[in-house]
């Protein structure tokens, strides 16, 4: 995915200002728990209609850029 700057938004008046998918209230948290427990793309989109596959990447993608900013001290 080129970029997820699209799809994952973070406002201070939404999930206290955590990044998530879009203007919904799904946070780039509840999709990586999701997948981390197991639960596949489909089964997610099954569960919450309003995300789609690129939704799913667009998180994944936030997350491995989050990752590659880390800064070991």
């Amino acid at each position: 995915m080129k970029s997820y700057t699209k799809i994952i938004k973070i406002r201070s008046d939404i999930r206290f200002g955590k990044p998530c998918v879009r203007e919904t209230r799904i946070s780039v948290y509840d999709v990586l728990s999701w997948l981390a427990t197991g639960m596949t793309q489909k089964e997610i989109i099954k569960d919450y209609p309003e995300l789609s596959k690129e939704d799913i990447q667009a998180c994944l993608a936030y997350a491995a850029d989050r990752e590659q900013r880390i800064r070991v001290a």
